[in-house]
């Protein structure tokens, strides 16, 4: 072999070692005027990690040194930047064990538009319901009525995030279930750890991940059990693999939750917590009257977001300037014929949000949901109020489900599809004053689904 030969063998030898000791990543956290935070999962043996960025186009770098514990069966981490100026570009890469990473990327920090430009327009993507195949541990059937048909994979073509990550949109919102928990998960913290870093290390998954900032919201099953609520008894567990999984700008409050907020432009997104304080699905809705039935009186008991959280929403959504304010749910809000869980079967609280939103004249309030395996818009109106929207996002992976007989014609709906893969892309455009949101339901290679959108006029009180 020539000397040309062996050095090329050489450095294909060194770029692959180190290629070998990144599990997934790097992904995007939150990207602010001044700083910015940078995830990435490493292996056990990995000794250091730090981070050398720049701004595009320099030479001289800067190196964060990532001073968290290391040597653990699962390592991810995060690395934050400070002292950053905004609207500005800037390159990075990971430097592991004192070499440098194939794990690298750009980011740009926001524009410092308030009282100096006009809004900027912006998209986001969102949407829920992703699950990667793993046959030893997954599901036998994915027909629950006819179990003697031959088992098919419940997760579905992953290529949709492909082709989101040619997307140029400011951030991804996951709306839950962005892992799926396993039968052999539940009842083990070190399943937990596996079941994110597994999936959260497919190889398809990483140009997405590092595209753009991604937040995350929880619902059932990257939280634990189908369908379960507070009393799941690894809760502080899944926290904190959730906490390590996602970079979001916090996790609820007092060491409970995950709750957080997003700004963006004239946009906010209130990422709720539909998990931790939810009182049981079959806990009787009504304490006198008939179930789900106007004359009813609601059980105070039967909770999703709990008063604390519910403190926070009401706070924060009065406290909010923006003019679309988005509330991000795990379960469907507002579809009063759903046979499945959602908020409108907690009415004791959904009570109380909606008559909150009432009283203190809130505009612009849209909630944006997942969960369903199908996706669709559901209208509410409100007699001396604008009417409310439930945007639903399912599946990104997961088997689609049709409409059940109670909501083949269901006539709360706006539009709506079932048993396509799907992402929806959130657009907001327009001069103050006549800002307009946009949502483009698209499919497995971006094709177009289906289209709706709202000016904000339509979300005032007249």
């Amino acid at each position: 072999m020539t000397r040309n030969g062996l050095l090329t063998a050489f450095y294909f030898l060194v770029i692959t070692s180190v290629r070998s000791q990144v599990v997934s990543g790097p992904m995007l956290g939150p990207i602010e005027y001044r700083d910015a935070k940078v995830w990435i999962e490493v292996t056990p043996q990995v000794k250091s990690v730090s981070l050398q960025y720049k701004k595009k186009g320099d030479t001289k770098t800067k190196t964060v040194l990532y001073k968290g514990q290391l040597g653990n069966d699962f390592n991810p981490l995060q690395i934050t930047v400070g002292g950053l100026e905004f609207n500005t570009t800037y390159e990075y890469q990971f430097i592991i064990d004192g070499k440098a990473s194939a794990a690298k990327g750009q980011f740009t920090t926001k524009d410092l538009w308030p009282y100096r430009k006009p809004v900027p327009d912006f998209s986001f993507l969102t949407g829920s319901c992703a699950y990667f195949n793993e046959p030893a541990y997954d599901r036998q059937y994915t027909d629950l009525v006819r179990l003697d048909r031959p088992a098919v994979p419940y997760g579905k073509d992953s290529s949709i995030f492909e082709t989101m990550a040619k997307e140029r949109s400011a951030f991804m919102l996951w709306l839950g279930d962005a892992w799926y928990t396993r039968d052999v998960d539940y009842n083990s913290e070190w399943g937990l750890w596996y079941r994110a870093s597994h999936d959260r290390s497919r190889p398809i998954l990483q140009n997405f991940l590092k595209a753009m900032p991604q937040y995350g919201i929880w619902d059932d099953h990257d939280y634990g059990p189908n369908d379960i609520g507070k009393n799941y008894i690894l809760k502080d567990a899944s926290r904190k693999v959730f906490m390590n999984y996602f970079c979001n700008p916090s996790y609820g409050e007092n060491g409970q939750g995950i709750y957080s907020m997003i700004s963006w432009a004239d946009v906010e997104v209130f990422m709720t917590d539909d998990r931790w304080w939810r009182s049981e699905d079959k806990m009787k809705d009504s304490v006198d009257g008939p179930e789900g039935l106007p004359g009813r009186k609601p059980n105070p008991e039967k909770r999703m977001l709990g008063k604390e959280q519910m403190d926070w929403l009401k706070n924060s959504l009065l406290h909010s300037f923006a003019t679309f304010k988005i509330v991000a749910v795990g379960s469907q809000v507002l579809n009063p014929v759903s046979p499945f869980d959602k908020w409108w079967d907690f009415p004791a609280e959904y009570d109380e949000l909606m008559n909150f939103i009432k009283e203190y004249r809130i505009s612009g309030v849209v909630f944006l949901t997942g969960d369903r395996h199908h996706s669709e818009i559901i209208k509410v109106d409100r007699p001396g109020h604008y009417p409310l929207y439930d945007i639903t996002v399912s599946a990104l992976t997961s088997t689609g489900y049709p409409f059940g007989t109670a909501e083949k014609n269901n006539p709360y709906r706006v539009i709506g599809f079932e048993q396509k893969q799907n992402y929806a892309r959130f657009s907001f455009s327009g001069k103050r004053g006549e800002r307009k949101m946009t949502v483009q339901y698209l499919g497995l290679k971006g094709e177009a689904l289906g289209e709706w959108s709202v000016n904000e006029k339509e979300l005032r009180n007249q």
